[in-house]
């Protein structure tokens, strides 16, 4: 059944407000990498907390939730540590049709450039802070993983990640979204590329899904764009759309003909939008967003 939505909501900023600080006050200190969902009425949200290069990098994951969807409580908090990982970025928090709560882990091979996706799993959601990870999608020399955005339907589950090649160092950071399926969100099969970057557009270099709203047989996608190097970790978003197979499955996303959104603070980075459905119906947007003194912050607004 089609919901009958047909544009993606978008950040408009003035109506925005913080969420979660920074944990410093200086360029490369960010809260951010928003996952959310709704369940009975409550907001779940995951995120990242990170230092600068040489303080820390992603330190952490934190799960906290929200009646209104604007102040949290901290439920748990899980440690790079717990990984093995030199960082950990954007998790994704997901409430399996059983009841069972997961949390998508994207964590960094320490000395490499390499990513991978690991997975905690608990009853509760605070639980999660002690579970074993296990890795899902583990990437290989060759390609990184990380940044997982999830949804499951009638069709089974599907996940769009965000891919680095690792042929090059200096290369690490270019970036695809690949589109992967599976039958209980552990096990995966890897469908093909979703969403590539556009030569000679302001997504050039890299794209990577955010989020994704499905209605009946149509995909809606926030992602994050950049056209060169050096806008590594200030990237700004765009929209795709795209159409389900016949087997189910999605194809691939064609990003839409407009100007992306960014910060109004200098070098404009807004990124990871996480778009959840509210008890009223109303939609709220949670993002990560450069704010004057260069930090990043997690930001959020009504659509």
């Amino acid at each position: 059944m089609s919901l009958g939505i047909t544009a993606l909501p978008l950040p408009r900023w003035d109506d925005s407000v913080v969420v979660v600080d920074p944990p410093s006050a200086e360029p490369g200190a960010w809260s951010g990498a928003p996952s959310s969902i709704v369940v009975d009425g409550v907001v779940y949200l995951a995120y990242r907390l990170r230092l600068p290069i040489g303080e820390g990098r992603g330190i952490s994951n934190v799960i906290a939730r929200s009646s209104d969807g604007i102040a949290f409580t901290v439920i748990a908090e899980v440690p790079k540590e717990s990984f093995g990982a030199e960082s950990l970025e954007r998790p994704a928090i997901v409430r399996t049709p059983d009841g069972r709560w997961r949390l998508y882990v994207s964590a960094a091979t320490p000395g490499t450039k390499h990513w991978r996706v690991d997975l905690l799993e608990a009853d509760t959601p605070a639980g999660l802070a002690a579970a074993s990870p296990r890795t899902v999608l583990a990437g290989d020399d060759t390609i990184g993983i990380k940044d997982p955005v999830l949804h499951h339907d009638r069709h089974g589950w599907h996940l769009w990640a965000s891919v680095h090649p690792l042929e090059s160092w200096a290369d690490a950071d270019r970036m695809t979204t690949e589109y992967f399926t599976g039958p209980d969100g552990v096990r995966w099969t890897w469908r093909g590329t979703a969403l590539a970057g556009r030569p000679g557009r302001w997504d050039g270099r890299g794209v990577r899904v955010s989020s994704v709203v499905v209605d009946g047989d149509t995909v809606l996608a926030a992602y994050d764009g950049r056209a060169t190097a050096g806008e590594n970790w200030e990237e700004r978003t765009g929209v795709a759309r795209g159409v389900r197979r016949p087997d189910g499955s999605f194809g691939a996303l064609t990003a839409e003909d407009r100007e992306p959104l960014g910060s109004p603070h200098a070098p404009n980075g807004l990124r990871y939008l996480s778009v959840v459905t509210m008890a009223d119906r109303r939609q709220r947007l949670y993002y990560e967003a450069t704010r004057a003194d260069g930090a990043h912050e997690l930001r959020t607004e009504l659509a």
